[in-house]
């Protein structure tokens, strides 16, 4: 199952690589150097929550699939919603990281809504299966 995992990791395309592995997941995690900032616990839960709940989808596609779009939607659009509307008072280093991180997320699902929409419309297969 890990191959399998690795396989369709790899199979993606070169930039979905690089921008899960080292943009998207290290800046979402990032949050939690940040939990003990203002509204950092509510952060840190949306920011890494759509990513947990990929862990099981990973599993059971055996592999990345479109179906990881969905987990991100509705943590990450409320976690954009906080950040555009109501941001935290934050200054220096984690007023940067609360830009850094609504671009991402903003990029982020860019992506994940057109992924999604095509899941529901069939397109399940993970990537180089």
């Amino acid at each position: 199952m890990i191959k399998q995992i690795w396989t369709s990791f790899r199979s993606l395309p070169g930039w979905v690589q690089i921008w899960v592995a080292f943009v998207l997941v290290p800046v979402n995690m990032a949050s939690l150097y940040f939990y003990q900032e203002p509204g950092g616990i509510l952060i840190t839960f949306l920011a890494n929550i759509g990513m947990m709940l990929n862990m099981p989808v990973i599993v059971m596609d055996r592999g990345f699939s479109k179906a990881m779009a969905l987990p991100h939607l509705i943590p990450w659009t409320i976690l954009v919603g906080i950040l555009v509307f109501n941001r935290p008072e934050s200054v220096d280093n984690y007023s940067i990281y609360l830009w850094v991180l609504l671009v991402i997320d903003v990029v982020s699902l860019a992506f994940d809504y057109p992924d999604a929409i095509k899941w529901i419309k069939g397109d399940r297969k993970p990537a180089g299966a």
